[in-house]
């Protein structure tokens, strides 16, 4: 039990650091910042959507800053092949030998910018990195960082030119974070820290608060998070009540009750339980279910909407005792 309390207290000192520091620089975000670092722990993959110049590319280099990893970022656009993703093999006229040259997917913490402005073909060389950890390239496999993780970005107000992501790609991300605009304080409060000198270019490079061992060790002591039978039933019911719902076309998958479970033991961690309870459930239900959830053409046009059948659905299912 002592080495169970020294596991979990270990996971929220490590999450609690990351929180402090990145709150510290990115105001107004609070709800974003937790719902990152709990996909982070719990080894899931986040779309993060939101206007432009709420600071979603910062957030991610800074988090990468301050745990000491490294960064990559791709701009993806129309123009843009599978080979600018994953790398491709060069042939070396000197040596007569083909050389792998790598693409920016080879890194650990991947900012794939705008990933609905690049055709189905270029989004789809994301999908063995972000299931398997791995790229094949010539029919060689290479291993990607443990700590491999993609925040992909969309812009929810420019449509035109763009390619929306399929059900099935959508299904391989973690949770889906809405990213708006800070509140007037915190907006105030940002502009202060510009004029101290935040936010430039030549900022001194970001200290790390966490080393990526802690990070794997924190994923590992996951495991220590107990999850009794009547949250299993509970979890289980609500997956299928969501394939039930006259408004929807498309429920929640397998992989999305897999998801919904990891992200419900890390917040649990994260709040330095070793147990789940409903609320932790419910805490993460709309990031992990919103994108995978599909309405109806009639719900749509009767101006329903996600979020209003999440709530409904977390009312209708019996919270266990």
């Amino acid at each position: 039990m002592q080495e169970t309390e020294q596991s979990i207290q270990f996971v929220k000192e490590t999450f609690d650091k990351l929180r402090s520091a990145l709150t510290a620089h990115i105001v107004g975000q609070d709800m974003v910042i937790d719902q990152l670092l709990l996909a982070m722990l719990a080894d899931g993959h986040v779309l993060l959507e939101g206007v432009p110049g709420t600071a979603k590319t910062f957030l991610v280099k800074t988090l990468a800053a301050l745990v000491g990893v490294e960064f990559g970022r791709i701009q993806l656009t129309p123009d843009m092949l599978p080979s600018d993703i994953v790398g491709t093999n060069i042939f070396d006229l000197n040596t007569r030998q083909f050389t792998l040259r790598k693409g920016p997917i080879f890194t650990s913490l991947l900012l794939a910018d705008e990933i609905n402005r690049t055709p189905p073909k270029t989004q789809s060389a994301l999908l063995e990195a972000m299931e398997e950890r791995q790229v094949t390239l010539d029919g060689q496999s290479e291993k990607l960082s443990e700590l491999f993780m993609v925040v992909a970005t969309q812009n929810p107000v420019e449509f035109e030119g763009t390619y929306p992501l399929p059900e099935a790609q959508l299904d391989r991300f973690m949770i889906k974070i809405l990213i708006g605009y800070p509140q007037k304080d915190a907006e105030k409060q940002m502009l202060r820290n510009w004029q101290e000198g935040h936010y430039r270019r030549h900022t001194v490079t970001l200290a790390p608060v966490a080393r990526p061992e802690d990070i794997i060790e924190s994923r590992r002591l996951l495991t220590h998070v107990k999850v009794q039978e009547s949250i299993i039933d509970y979890l289980s019911a609500l997956v299928h009540k969501s394939r039930n719902i006259s408004d929807l076309q498309l429920g929640a998958s397998p992989r999305a009750a897999l998801a919904w479970l990891a992200a419900a033991k890390a917040h649990a961690a994260m709040e330095g339980r070793d147990f789940i309870t409903p609320d932790n459930i419910k805490f993460v239900a709309e990031p992990v279910l919103r994108h995978r959830l599909l309405l109806t053409a009639e719900a749509e046009l009767d101006g329903v909407n996600i979020s209003q059948v999440i709530g409904n659905m977390l009312k209708q299912v019996e919270v266990p005792r």
